[in-house]
């Protein structure tokens, strides 16, 4: 799993058939790569979100059969740090 930042929606007219009823999301990660995910949470943009990757993405959109190796898992609200406190996630963290 990796923490990545949403950047906005990704629309698509002609997709597979498979993937016909997925919401796409582009997610950005540390190094400033975009990747495309199955949204099964209703991300926005500039949410934290931590993704399922390979055939785990398949079973994490709720069918295995959707041709997809990428999948937002959930939102991330906050996060705790080492001395136990929770703090909300800080780009400058996640993405440097």
């Amino acid at each position: 799993m990796e923490i990545l930042r949403v950047e906005g929606s990704l629309v698509c007219t002609l997709r597979h058939p498979g993937l016909q009823k997925m919401s796409l999301r582009v997610l950005r990660d540390r190094k400033g790569k975009l990747h495309v995910a199955v949204d099964t949470c209703g991300v926005r943009e500039g949410n934290w979100v931590f993704v399922v990757s390979g055939s785990a993405g398949r079973y994490a959109c709720g069918d295995p059969e959707v041709m997809t190796d990428l999948t937002i898992g959930g939102i991330i609200d906050f996060w705790g740090d080492d001395s136990g406190q929770m703090k909300q996630p800080v780009e400058s963290e996640v993405l440097n």
